[in-house]
């Protein structure tokens, strides 16, 4: 049964052997490290997402969870004002084919209908939350009403993402970046407390994942999946 202890628990328990493992591995060392806690955002995630539609009274048969490549079309606009006409004709003539897959790591569907999206990072600067923003605003291109969510262990945007504060005023630079995407409203999560360190990784300087990160997050979804307990609305 997913609870916020066995979310501790096995967040400890990958950290705690990660550098052991990376250095038994065949794999090379860096790579392993993150695609590892990677992995484990991406789970911790899951785990959350179920538990909070589940705190809400939601049914875990009406709920979910996948990464499947969504296809984002090209736009008509777009081919329109293509000055070439054999390259624009061409397009047309196969425009079946002009598509884009994307995912973000967490697509959450309510009664097969998609409600909201999180990216998952084991830490996240701002040439990544670029990245982010745009993989979202393609989203919303084709599902305008979806929740955007960025859950991150640690935070390297600056500011006060990494002091867990509430309410987190974030960073001059990531607030400036964030306003050219006006179409969408990027809710940033942090898990554990202080600014990300290159020399002092988590699974060498071993930091907690504190009960009341666990929680918070688990509220912060909460709020956001009660109201398609009764049936979707948005």
């Amino acid at each position: 049964m997913t609870s916020v202890e066995k979310i501790i628990e096995e967040y400890e328990t990958v950290v705690k052997v990660v550098d052991h493992n990376a250095q038994e591995t065949e794999r090379a060392y860096g790579g392993y490290v993150r695609a590892t806690k990677g992995k484990l955002q991406e789970y911790i995630t899951g785990e959350i997402i179920k538990l909070a539609w589940l705190n809400v009274g939601g049914d875990l048969n009406r709920l979910d969870i996948n990464s499947a490549k969504i296809q984002i079309p090209i736009k008509m606009d777009y081919v329109k004002k293509i000055k070439n006409k054999e390259v624009r004709e061409y397009i047309l003539k196969n425009i079946g084919h002009y598509t884009y897959g994307l995912s973000v790591d967490k697509h959450v569907f309510i009664d097969r209908k998609f409600v909201l999206g999180i990216e998952c990072k084991a830490y996240t600067e701002n040439a990544m939350l670029k990245r982010i923003l745009v993989d979202f605003h393609l989203l919303k291109s084709q599902f305008p009403d979806i929740l955007c969510f960025l859950f991150q262990l640690e935070s390297q945007l600056g500011g006060d993402y990494s002091k867990l504060s509430d309410p987190s005023f974030g960073s001059c630079s990531t607030h400036s970046i964030m306003s050219y995407f006006e179409n969408l409203d990027l809710k940033i999560f942090t898990f554990l407390e202080g600014e990300r360190e290159v020399d002092k990784p988590i699974h060498k300087i071993f930091k907690p994942l504190p009960r009341h990160s666990v929680e918070k997050a688990v509220s912060l979804l909460e709020d956001s999946l009660k109201r398609f307990v009764g049936g979707l609305s948005l």
